[in-house]
């Protein structure tokens, strides 16, 4: 019989990656209008760091992901709802590649570089470029919005699986005791 639960690990990396996608969006968007303020230096320090600590679990949960197969999609799903589903995950996964190397990209321009948890100097991928930095500023926020609609997108899918169609798609992720690693 196929299983139709995410391993225990699965589930972990999922709901740490969202507790800490939420807290990175939340901290980004208060801070981003701030006036210049040593409180606004420390809180874009506390950004950088936690989005490193993202992308370095996001490598962790890619890792676990291809080589641990998720379960199949229910059999009654059409194919057109399968297809929006992997397109979903999908773009989630670039967005969460994306989001960081745009904001170290956007970092690098500024002038401002990133040192990991004040002690491990991240490099600089770009020389200091104002205009540049800007323009990577814009991208950076989008990304961030279109991730914002796309995580509406796969939280109300779950939702109308769970209540509408009362199928197993939200139950599978959700935390509970799991043998499997």
């Amino acid at each position: 019989m196929e299983n139709t639960h995410y391993t225990a690990t699965a589930k972990l990396l999922h709901w740490l990656m969202a507790a800490l996608l939420f807290g990175l969006l939340a901290l980004g968007f208060y801070m981003h209008d701030l006036p210049l303020s040593p409180e606004k230096l420390q809180l874009y320090s506390w950004h950088k760091w936690a989005g490193v600590s993202a992308f370095l679990l996001l490598a962790v949960r890619l890792l676990w992901r291809l080589t641990h197969r998720p379960p199949a999609l229910p059999l009654s799903m059409p194919k057109l709802m399968q297809f929006a589903a992997h397109a979903g995950h999908l773009m989630l996964y670039v967005l969460m590649i994306a989001i960081p190397l745009s904001g170290w990209l956007m970092s690098s321009a500024k002038g401002f570089q990133t040192v990991y948890f004040g002690m491990l100097p991240i490099p600089d991928l770009l020389d200091k470029n104002k205009e540049l930095g800007d323009l990577l500023q814009t991208v950076h926020m989008s990304l961030n919005l279109l991730f914002v609609a796309v995580l509406a997108g796969h939280i109300g899918a779950a939702l109308k699986h769970h209540f509408i169609d009362k199928d197993d798609i939200l139950t599978r992720m959700a935390p509970r005791h799991s043998k499997e690693n």
